[in-house]
């Protein structure tokens, strides 16, 4: 492998987490939050079909990702435990090896237990930190709270929006299952 893989530190709370995201996302939308907050409580198993497949999306976006806003290797989601983004145009300009990204997915899927208790917790917190900081997306995301919880927190999907500003690319992994190292340093 070449190149360090490198990970910002893990946030303390869900307000950090927020802060950090809404720092580096500007464009995030209620949905973005939602996501967020679901890819750290649940994880990825929803995003992981057989692993032909899998192999087969993750070369196609690392060859076809265009260029991307400035993004760390690896972003935390989670003030839990190791559940982060891995970001693919660092990755790819590094040098890495698209497998060892794969087979890190692919444990996280298969071991990652969601907690829907987690993920109440968090959107709990993040509804009371979005509503005090007065922020214009307050209302919006407990609306779609609401909806997501009616239905189970299903996945979702990045606003409109939040495609367009940052074109995200990205594999949700347990940087603790992932066979790599990853130091916590910031980026």
């Amino acid at each position: 492998m070449r190149g360090e893989v490198r990970v910002t530190g893990r946030p303390r709370s869900v307000g950090e987490l927020l802060a950090t995201h809404l720092r580096r996302y500007p464009c995030m939308e209620p949905a973005d939050v939602l996501k967020l907050l679901l890819q750290g409580a649940m994880g990825p198993a929803h995003a992981a079909p057989d692993r032909e497949s899998a192999r087969g999306r993750l070369l196609a976006e690392l060859r076809d990702a265009g260029p991307g806003p400035r993004e760390p290797l690896v972003d935390p989601v989670s003030h839990r435990d190791g559940i982060a983004r891995v970001h693919l145009r660092p990755w790819r300009d590094a040098g890495l090896d698209p497998l060892l990204l794969l087979e890190a997915f692919l444990a996280t899927a298969e071991a990652f237990r969601g907690s829907p208790g987690a993920m109440e917790t968090d959107c709990l917190e993040a509804e009371r930190i979005l509503h005090r900081a007065g922020l214009p997306m307050a209302e919006a995301f407990s609306t779609l709270l609401g909806e997501a919880r009616t239905l189970g927190f299903p996945p979702s999907s990045h606003s409109a929006a939040f495609r367009e500003a940052y074109r995200p690319a990205y594999r949700v992994v347990d940087v603790s299952l992932a066979g790599f190292p990853i130091p916590a340093s910031p980026v």
